[in-house]
């Protein structure tokens, strides 16, 4: 059970005061029926309260003040709130001044003690959801007598703030959507199709009659781009509505911009898709599901991390892992859930990130206690697969695959299951035999060592043609998984990597993945030196691609190619990584986390004119810029204080590179100069470097 603290002395007066609380359904008590069965959680129940008041006067005394049998209830204009279906607010049932002193409480009702949920309380470690921002709308159209849409201009998370004025009784029904039909009307086709029994995203406002009223929810939270409304007195006009945008309320932690304006609206996709789909966990999509899927997670930890001080919200995530683990350690493929999501959908695919995670976080922050905290619980989980799940050949073979390729159906995967989650079981026991070498843990670390060796062994031996060097098929996903996690022999990374580009290019350049092989090809693409092929695929703009979703309109990311479903899903969010990591070359050495070493191994494409980005580190901000001049590059960086950086410049002579004008052999700091295969390598500390060199 969490609980959240305040600071409420600047609210204070002098005399008496009133503390008033309003309390709504959210998690706790869900009572629509869905595909997901929260409805039938062992926890639900009706919400109740409690509250300490601890208050230390300037004498030094204290006094505690505690929700008690003393405190007073009653119902208020708030009549139904539900998560997926929305609000209803009747103005008319107002009390004005309820929470202020001298109000007259006298007909309401004493408070009745309640049973505590089940669970021990700890302090809420995440930031909050907040209103980060608001949306003026860009059109609205009468599109029926009386029916009017609002059209925001952008997909995103939250709720609107209405504005009306009109007779007393007045309901005026707002209903939400991402997409509209042919004739302008709103269209949740795609949305509404797994809650039953209710309303699917739709407020109701009954006006009191007063002049001008001013309402926006506070317990529901929809996913749109289009708001129909209907009941309205008179017609509304464009500031009748703004929409409010909602969250968790990360600080930003990074900013990437290139001369390439498609790859910067990808990433703004990427980062509007990201924030929808963080309200307290993160989730799949902000309307139909709001499920913490945990595939479309571990695919974007990179992304969050690099992007936002998320670190937080992701620790209080494993923790929800911790406690939905079964005694078997098995784990679901939502989190939280209800009781479902252990029989259908979970597998290594999507359950790995319970591994993936706090790793990442280790890698991106420096931080091992989010390993030490999670463990023992990540070792149960890798030994119910191996107890539980191996097949005669030492592999796996459950759950969801390559989920969502682009052509055929959702589970048409692009690589066996057997083999996509036999690559996580190898990579979650690879992280395991490092967590326990990082912990002190030396038995543990071998026997996963070992296990390891025995999983890659395994997928080689059944899924690996030497002479062609293919793995699986030769599909995008299967070679991308193969180099980026790492099971194929060093001997044929080359010939592998290889096969994957002829894939490519076989395509047009164009993609034929799912949300777990996309990040797979990028990022492999970006440790095999072949950006060039990265970004082709990333600049495609007929379909599949992202920017085939923006020459459709998409300001997120959808989550099929061809846009059916939800069209606001992070889980192809990998490519923000990319960006980072390959176009301005920043990245984590393993061994020195957190960025107190950087790696600085920026792709100089061809087709790019410049690139600015900035990472805030635990040790301060990294900056790398570059940009293209007449016949030379030059590169910009700039390192926190105590940390170092080893930049990779591809010139093959170290004597034509310049720092500030000095030749890179003469600039005081530059040590460990290597040139290699056209390229030269070196280490620098902390400080800004502006490097020049001509292009070869």
């Amino acid at each position: 059970m969490l609980y959240v603290t305040h600071d409420v002395t600047a609210m204070l007066q002098q005399g008496e005061n009133i503390f008033g609380v309003i309390l709504g359904n959210g998690i706790f008590n869900q009572d629509l029926q869905c595909a997901w069965d929260f409805n039938k959680a062992p926890w639900r129940d009706n919400p109740r309260v409690i509250l300490q008041i601890h208050i230390t006067y300037d004498d030094g005394s204290e006094e505690t003040v505690l929700t008690g049998p003393d405190w007073k209830v009653t119902t208020g204009p708030i009549v139904f709130d539900a998560t997926r279906s929305g609000e209803h607010y009747d103005a008319r049932k107002e009390l004005p001044g309820w929470s202020s002193t001298g109000y007259d409480d006298s007909a309401w009702t004493q408070a009745q003690p309640a049973q505590a949920p089940k669970g021990v309380m700890q302090s809420q470690m995440l930031p909050p959801i907040k209103v980060t921002r608001t949306l003026k709308p860009v059109a609205v159209n009468e599109v029926q007598p009386g029916v009017f849409v609002f059209d925001m201009g952008q997909n995103f998370t939250g709720w609107p703030r209405l504005k009306v004025s009109g007779p007393a009784g007045t309901e005026i029904v707002l209903k939400y959507a991402e997409k509209v039909d042919s004739k302008g009307g709103i269209d949740q086709s795609d949305i509404a199709v797994l809650v039953k029994g209710r309303e699917f995203q739709t407020d109701r406002y009954t006006l009191k009659g007063a002049g001008e009223e001013t309402w926006e929810p506070r317990f529901t939270y929809h996913g749109f781009r289009w708001i129909e409304v209907r009941g309205f007195p008179g017609k509304p006009t464009l500031e009748s509505i703004e929409g409010r945008v909602v969250h968790t309320s990360f600080e930003s932690r990074g900013a990437f911009r290139c001369s390439n304006e498609l790859i910067n609206k990808i990433q703004e996709c990427t980062l509007w898709s990201y924030v929808s789909n963080f309200h307290g966990y993160p989730t799949d999509c902000p309307h139909r599901e709001k499920c913490g899927w945990t595939g479309d997670a571990q695919c974007v930890v990179e992304t969050g991390l690099y992007n936002f001080n998320a670190e937080n919200a992701y620790e209080k995530w494993m923790l929800d892992f911790k406690h939905e683990q079964r005694d078997t350690g098995a784990v679901p493929c939502i989190m939280p859930t209800g009781g479902w999501g252990y029989e259908w959908g979970s597998g290594l695919c999507w359950d790995s990130a319970y591994l993936v995670i706090p790793w990442a976080i280790y890698l991106y922050r420096g931080d091992k206690r989010v390993l030490e905290q999670n463990y023992e619980g990540m070792k149960r989980y890798v030994d119910f697969v191996t107890r539980e799940k191996v097949d005669r050949r030492g592999l796996v073979d459950f759950g969801l695959g390559d989920w969502v390729p682009p052509f055929g159906d959702a589970s048409d995967y692009t690589a066996p299951v057997r083999y996509s989650a036999s690559g996580f079981y190898y990579q979650d026991a690879v992280i395991l035999a490092n967590a326990a070498k990082l912990l002190g843990k030396p038995d543990d670390s071998e026997k996963y060592t070992k296990l390891a060796e025995k999983i890659k062994k395994a997928i080689n031996h059944l899924y690996y043609d030497k002479i062609s060097g293919l793995y699986a098929g030769g599909t995008q996903t299967a070679l991308g998984a193969a180099l980026y996690q790492d099971f194929v022999e060093p001997s044929q990374r080359r010939k592998v990597a290889r096969q994957l580009v002829a894939e490519i290019k076989q395509a047009k350049w164009r993609i034929n993945a799912g949300l777990i092989g996309i990040k797979h090809i990028m990022l492999a693409l970006n440790a095999m030196d072949r950006n060039d092929v990265a970004f082709r695929m990333a600049t495609q703009t007929t379909f599949p691609s992202w920017g085939w979703w923006i020459e459709q309109g998409a300001t997120t990311l959808w989550e099929n190619w061809d846009g059916t479903s939800s069209r606001n899903h992070i889980m192809m969010g990998s490519i923000s990584t990319w960006f980072y990591e390959a176009l301005a070359g920043i990245r984590p050495a393993p061994d020195q986390p957190g960025f107190k070493h950087v790696v600085i191994r920026p792709s100089f494409i061809k087709d790019l004119d410049w690139v600015e980005t900035e990472h805030q580190t635990n040790h301060g901000p990294v900056r790398v810029s570059w940009q293209r001049g007449r016949r030379k590059l030059t590169l910009i960086v700039s390192l926190p204080v105590n940390a170092t950086g080893t930049i990779h410049i591809p010139c093959s002579a170290p004597e034509k590179i310049e720092e500030n004008g000095i030749t890179l052999t003469a600039v005081e700091g530059v040590r460990d100069i290597v040139a290699k295969k056209g390229a030269a390598t070196f280490t620098v500390g902390s400080g800004t470097y502006t490097f020049e060199w001509p292009e070869e």
